[in-house]
């Protein structure tokens, strides 16, 4: 289901439970102050189980009732929660398989919020029976707008229900016994097993270190939370079929494979809460920012998604937690823009009067008026988004494609070698991105399982791991003139870590034209260096040794055992080629060689000759109305120069040769 909204929404999580008591005051302000601030979106019900159902059995939608009603006389739309992210006192006390256990074994107790085991009957038909009235009470409620699948699903449970899941996930993947122990290689160290029933989950009081299990492990955390979640949705599926389902994500979360997820969704959705310093730093904030909105576009396919939460004002976790400098926000908000969202959203409306989030940053903070400058910053962002309400539902175009795998960065995170625990495949992942970004182009973030088809370049650095198949897409994809940029630390193991050996090669060494014969870690106190172009460029952390095959040197090593040998090459294959980079280097390579690749592979920046600090993106209606954003993130006032004159979507005001930026902005231009 494509969802799309005739404007970009502007909203945040609404918990009117917390204030039933003052609701003949407190909720009519609520409405007051939503429409003063410009938002026409709340998500409800998040944590509500305990309202709704106060008892097994026992429900009350009455004051649900009077909160839906409340959003439609006010033109406000609603992003409708499940409330499985929380679960009531009672639930875990009547129901204890509802209750996760630890790694270590131990039963968990009822408290804090991620505590369901998701293997548990109890838990899906209780949910599902939620979820079923939720769907038929609401079903034709003019405020309801989409449904919010629980909350920052995440986490894992050892208990016996997931233990005897897991089992079952590894018959129906190797089918016998057999070949478990071929594919995790359990001939080492005495471990192979003689039936399914001896495989247990990994736990810090036994195995911890074959890392095919450790693998395979992730890999059922991830197939069940999808099983579970189709569970979830499938009420809301049968009885509201028009409207579209989304659950909140986290970024890079490490615990959950977000591709295999986004493909349930109908949009998907994220909480970003960058780490804002109000100085220098907030550049390297802005641009982590940028690729975790890149990536959550891509896990649904690169359609609009929506930010679904983030602060207006301070958070409340980190161990200092500083204001937002004035112009934050709505950078912030524009950025998500920018990047495809179509959304605007807070955590949170109105701040609790006690709780753990009682300080976190809210539109309507702990002083409950409207005179806050946090507030007045908020209503300038709803505002804006009003003047472009012909951004919603627009969709970028990209030709550049950057692997992101969950499953990569599990194996080489979990590999025993070269920096053990310090892999830094997100890092190295970002670096590339902020490489593209930097250099004007538009990025999309790819899976393996994903169609590269559509795209001109495919960037897929330390693409460790190769799961069956992709290494035939990758060549299908270069010799149809496809460009292929990747790097040190690629196609060593199959995709169940198996090692590729000589009788069976890793499907990159036809694609690159090299043979990787060793690779080289380097502390922090140990570089190498290498020539290319005329210009010196340093080598830090990872060196690869190669032989080349096929494949042409544009670059080799100037010292260390391996001067001489390649760090830099090309190789011609089919109608396209693969670029090779031997080496970790410093952002400066990265640079000038990502410009020159995308030079010879026919590709123009969206902008050229950006300021260092900026970047841009665009997006495109379907009768192909463009949008330019123009992204400043630095503190620093910024002159970016223009290929021709066009209009400011905000002011309507003409922009000519050059587009002057304020310090942490964002531009929205439209052509004439």
């Amino acid at each position: 289901m494509k969802f799309h909204y005739p404007e970009l929404l502007h909203g945040g999580d609404y918990n009117p439970e917390q204030w039933m008591e003052q609701k003949e005051t407190i909720w009519k302000q609520d409405m007051q102050y939503a429409r003063e601030a410009g938002i026409n979106t709340l998500s409800i019900g998040i944590f509500s189980w305990a309202y709704l159902e106060p008892e097994d059995g026992v429900y009350d939608f009455s004051w649900m009732d009077e909160v839906m009603d409340n959003l439609a006389a006010n033109g406000i739309k609603a992003v409708l929660a499940t409330p499985s992210g929380a679960r009531p006192a009672w639930l875990a006390k009547k129901y204890p398989s509802v209750l996760r256990m630890t790694a270590q074994r131990l039963p968990n107790v009822f408290g804090g919020r991620h505590n369901a085991c998701y293997s548990s009957p109890d838990y899906e038909r209780k949910v599902t029976e939620i979820n079923t009235r939720l769907a038929e009470r609401y079903k034709d409620h003019p405020a309801l707008m989409m449904w919010h699948v629980s909350n920052e699903y995440n986490n894992e449970c050892h208990c016996p229900r997931c233990q005897e899941r897991f089992r079952d996930w590894c018959k129906a993947r190797y089918g016998t016994i057999e070949n478990l122990n071929r594919c995790w290689w359990n001939s080492f160290w005495s471990h192979k097993y003689t039936t399914f029933d001896e495989i247990i989950s990994p736990s810090p009081l036994g195995e911890e270190e074959n890392v095919a299990h450790l693998l395979a492990w992730k890999r059922f955390c991830t197939d069940n939370l999808v099983r579970f979640f189709k569970t979830e949705i499938a009420p809301l599926r049968r009885i509201t079929p028009n409207v579209p389902v989304t659950a909140n994500l986290m970024g890079t979360f490490p615990g959950l494979d977000y591709f295999a997820l986004g493909k349930e969704m109908d949009i998907s959705s994220w909480d970003n809460y960058p780490a804002w310093t109000g100085d220098e730093r907030d550049l390297a904030v802005a641009r982590n920012s940028s690729f975790r909105h890149d990536l959550m576009r891509g896990v649904c396919d690169q359609k609009p998604y929506l930010m679904m939460e983030s602060s207006p004002s301070s958070v409340n976790w980190n161990t200092i937690n500083p204001l937002r400098k004035p112009g934050t926000v709505l950078y912030q908000g524009l950025q998500a823009i920018a990047h495809g969202s179509d959304s605007v959203q807070y955590f949170q409306f109105r701040a609790g009067r006690g709780g753990s989030e009682q300080y976190h940053g809210a539109v309507i903070d702990r002083t409950g008026t409207n005179r806050t400058r946090t507030f007045r910053e908020v209503a300038e962002v709803g505002a804006v988004l009003k003047q472009l309400k012909a951004v919603a539902g627009s969709e970028t175009r990209n030709q550049i494609a950057l692997l992101y795998d969950w499953n990569v960065r599990w194996s080489v995170e979990g590999a025993w070698m070269l920096h053990r625990h310090h892999e830094q495949y997100e890092e190295t992942v970002r670096s590339f991105h902020i490489g593209l970004s930097s250099l004007g182009y538009g990025v999309d973030m790819v899976d393996e399982t994903c169609d590269i088809s559509r795209y001109k370049v495919l960037v897929a650095p330390m693409a460790y791991m190769m799961r069956e198949g992709f290494g035939q897409k990758l060549r299908a994809f270069v010799a149809g003139g496809g460009t292929l940029i990747t790097t040190y630390v690629t196609g060593y193991v199959n995709q169940e870590l198996l090692t590729y050996m000589d009788a069976d090669p890793s499907p990159m060494n036809e694609l690159t034209g090299m043979h990787v014969d060793e690779c080289d870690a380097l502390d922090d106190r140990t570089f190498g260096h290498f020539v290319w172009n005329g210009k010196k460029y340093r080598v830090k952390e990872i060196a690869e040794l190669a032989t080349p095959t096929t494949a042409q040197t544009l670059a080799v090593y100037a010292d260390r055992f391996y001067a001489t040998q390649p760090c830099f090459t090309v190789n011609e294959y089919g109608k396209g080629r693969c670029y090779y980079i031997a080496a970790r280097t410093d952002a400066d390579f990265l640079y000038d060689a990502l410009g020159w690749m995308l030079k010879e592979a026919g590709l123009e920046p969206i902008l050229s000759r950006l300021p260092e600090g900026t970047c841009a993106t665009e997006r495109y209606q379907e009768d192909g109305t463009r949008f330019l954003f123009v992204q400043n993130g630095t503190h620093e006032r910024k002159i970016v120069p223009l290929p021709k004159t066009m209009k400011d979507a905000v002011t309507g005001k003409k922009v000519y040769e050059q587009l002057e930026m304020g310090e942490l902005s964002v531009a929205v231009l439209t052509d004439e």
